[in-house]
């Protein structure tokens, strides 16, 4: 049954950010016919504007959602996330400066540009581009999933096509402010959507708690309920979860970034000395999701007992406070989508027509040709994803976007590696790519696509781990193994259009 109260909150603050989206249009103004001013808004982002747009397309809706939904199912393994998130930002201080000014430096908009300016084979650029679109695309659809998750707990429900009208109105604003702002729209939104996740998590951490007799009290009635599911889940990680947590919290943050949608927003900073003072601001993001992971053991110590996991925060909402602020809670949720569901179609739109339109396609492309194209295809992706959640079960997007991990993680050695050193071969990486694709693709099959661990059988021992580790893992020995080979048969190395000064930032910011 419909709650009118809820479901008006949540429409008045849905128009609010779609007036913020068209609006961005007009701020911080640019010629959104040039794909670096539609797609990077211009590289002019400061550190307050980076912070959000980064946060925002770093921990999405699905995050609300997905995060304490596995808390709920199997418990101490769903706080994965927190030790990732902290290994990260030292990793981006190290490198991502490098990556944005010689970006800067080249005009280049996407990951694949880089590796086929450092390489210059358009092979492993297009081995990079292909791979970053095909990891996006359920990731995109996951978004959309946050929202209909929020519009169904709202009792929006109804038979055939009308059961989706809401998500489809929710995907045709999205499009539009996308395709007219550009990144500036869900830049300009995150400032919106992270503050009213703030007051979100905030509220619930506090007024949650005092409803149920304290934290102590939670963590008590959690863990008889994790004791009582089949199989148990844990409150206390047991010795047999070491492996796979500590290399799912590893092989994750070396995912993160070099996902195009955050590699994105990597770009779109105005210095090196911005994305710097973000690596150390951005771990505010990280006390949040701990604070979000809760949320999955208070629905536990609530008694919430949902129709699926990914339905546990919505009802713990529902049933612990007023239908005004649960209107709010789910406005958050579902602007929390649009923000990383924008960036991402950018990205992948940014991908396809710079990588794979302009390069393969048509050699000569003019900028406005360009632009146009990366806007009709942002409408494309957006059509795709929302296909998807329509037509096809949730469980092949959650597993698609399992493998699109595994996938994205095969890019880190073209992409990160290239930044320090020319040595490994173009050769050699794309053979490592490819061995890592088909590695990591094979170990998710033998789970029948439900799990991203792997188990090695050594003898009687065995080691469960994340299998995006181990395809890594044979990506990298390939290459390491046959860049000496590739020289030594005199396939010499293509013309490196970089120059070692190029990715010091201080010096392209001088500028």
């Amino acid at each position: 049954m419909i709650n009118r109260t809820e479901l008006g909150v949540f429409i008045f603050f849905f128009l609010l950010v779609t007036v913020v989206g068209f609006v961005a249009a007009r701020w911080r103004r640019g010629d959104l016919n040039r794909l670096d001013e539609w797609g990077l808004a211009g590289r002019r982002f400061g550190t307050v504007v980076t912070w959000f747009i980064i946060g925002g397309d770093f921990y999405t809706a699905y995050t609300v959602i997905a995060v304490p939904a596995l808390v709920y199912g199997v418990g101490a393994a769903g706080f994965f996330a927190l030790p990732y998130t902290i290994i990260v930002y030292p990793f981006v201080y190290l490198t991502m400066p490098r990556l944005w000014a010689v970006a800067k430096r080249h005009g280049l908009v996407t990951p694949a540009d880089f590796v086929q300016s450092r390489y210059g084979s358009r092979g492993l650029s297009l081995a990079v581009a292909f791979t970053g679109i095909l990891a996006t695309m359920p990731y995109i659809a996951l978004q959309l999933v946050g929202i209909q998750v929020v519009i169904r707990a709202m009792g929006v429900t109804g038979a055939g096509w009308l059961g989706d009208l809401p998500l489809i109105i929710a995907f045709v604003i999205l499009a539009l402010y996308t395709y007219t702002s550009g990144l500036r729209a869900p830049a300009l939104i995150s400032l919106v959507k992270d503050t009213m996740i703030y007051i979100v998590v905030i509220a619930a951490v506090t007024i949650i708690p005092e409803r149920l007799g304290g934290y102590a009290e939670i963590f008590r009635l959690a863990d008889h309920a994790l004791a009582a599911k089949s199989p148990p889940g844990h409150l206390i990680l047991p010795p047999s979860g070491f492996g796979a947590y500590a290399t799912l919290a590893f092989g994750s943050a070396l995912a993160a970034f070099v996902y195009p949608h955050t590699i994105t927003g990597i770009l779109s900073s105005s210095s090196g000395h911005v994305i710097k003072r973000n690596a150390a601001l951005l771990p505010a993001y990280t006390f949040l999701l701990g604070l979000i992971a809760l949320l999955g053991l208070m629905a536990l110590a609530a008694g919430v007992n949902p129709a699926t996991p990914n339905d546990a925060v919505p009802e713990l909402f529902i049933r612990m406070f007023p239908a005004w602020f649960v209107g709010f809670c789910f406005a958050a949720i579902a602007i929390g989508a649009l923000v990383p569901a924008a960036v991402m179609s950018i990205a992948a739109a940014n991908l396809f027509t710079r990588n794979i339109y302009c390069a393969a396609l048509r050699p000569g492309c003019t900028p406005t040709r360009e632009a146009t194209m990366a806007k009709l295809v942002s409408l494309v992706v957006k059509v795709g994803a929302l296909a998807f959640v329509i037509f096809l079960p949730l469980k092949y997007a959650i597993q698609l976007q399992l493998l699109g991990g595994i996938w994205i993680l095969e890019t880190f050695p073209a992409i990160i590696f290239g930044l320090f050193t020319r040595w490994l071969h173009h050769r050699a990486l794309l053979i490592g790519w490819i061995v890592g694709m088909a590695s990591g693709t094979a170990m998710m099959a033998s789970s029948g696509f439900k799990s991203p661990l792997y188990t090695v059988h050594l003898g009687e021992m065995s080691f469960s781990a994340y299998a995006g580790v181990f395809a890594l893992a044979l990506n990298l020995l390939m290459a390491v193994a046959l860049t000496p080979v590739c020289k030594a048969l005199g396939i010499e190395h293509r013309e490196d259009k970089t120059k070692p000064e190029d990715y010091n930032e201080e010096a392209v910011e001088a500028e």
